[in-house]
């Protein structure tokens, strides 16, 4: 089992559960996400989700051998299935966040209500480097959040960066010492479980109404362009390399 389900109450935990291969997500594991987030969303007494990866690693993003053998070819594409479930989820969701989030580890993380990281904890968007876009609507809330200057360097760099440059950048909630991560997700999934439900479902929904129709938008526009994308040299020769081990060479595009 590659995406572990763990019930605590009124707390239900997703656990990534691919460590040899540092939490890489496959289409399958899109498919289990998207799946246990329905059935959250359905089961009334589910409050709260808490989503976390192994003591190591977060994930290192999309399994990319996976990914070029099954690419997403339209918006019903596992990962853009997955994306659509958690953006528009009404339970309030806290992650826990060791070691690599790459990519959509990074991304999924400004859809979540509370995110504790650990202060080695490492993040990347490399997007731009790998010849695609940016998703998760990641390049709509990220200028919200950090402000365009901040989310630019993020973004168009595609260097990985620290926790605390997390935290500032309005991804991340607090950093803390790695073994105090996961403890302290569950004491505040658990207080939030422990509240009235009606009072923070209108909460998230109070503070995400303002945008909810932009992100929506701005998911489909990034799926389009990402999908486009993805045939194109400039990925192809991106991806080939990272599968390669090597340095890519876009000195001819």
């Amino acid at each position: 089992m590659t995406v572990a389900k763990q019930r605590r109450g009124a707390v239900l935990e997703l656990a990534l559960d691919r460590p040899e291969k540092k939490n890489a997500i496959t289409a399958e594991m899109y498919d289990a996400l998207t799946a246990a987030i329905g059935e959250a969303e359905a089961d009334a007494s589910v409050r709260v989700v808490l989503i976390r990866g192994t003591p190591e690693v977060f994930t290192a993003g999309n399994d990319i051998e996976d990914f070029l053998q099954r690419p997403p070819t339209g918006e019903d594409a596992p990962v853009f299935r997955y994306i659509t479930a958690h953006s528009r989820a009404a339970k309030p969701f806290v992650a826990a966040v060791n070691g690599l989030a790459i990519g959509i580890g990074t991304t999924l993380l400004l859809h979540c209500d509370v995110v504790y990281a650990a202060n080695d904890a490492r993040f990347s968007l490399p997007f731009a480097g790998l010849g695609v876009v940016p998703e998760f609507a990641s390049s709509y809330l990220l200028p919200l959040v950090a402000g365009h200057a901040r989310a630019a360097e993020l973004l168009m760099l595609s260097e990985p960066f620290d926790a605390e440059r997390a935290r500032d950048a309005g991804i991340v909630s607090r950093v803390l010492p790695a073994a105090d991560v996961l403890p302290a997700a569950w004491k505040a999934a658990e207080r939030i479980a422990s509240l009235p439900p009606e009072s923070i479902r209108l909460t998230k929904q109070l503070m995400k109404r303002t945008h909810s129709a932009a992100v929506q938008d701005q998911l489909r526009l990034e799926s389009g362009h990402f999908r486009r994308m993805l045939g194109e040299p400039a990925a192809r020769e991106a991806l080939q390399a990272f599968v390669q081990k090597r340095k890519p060479d876009f000195s001819k595009l």
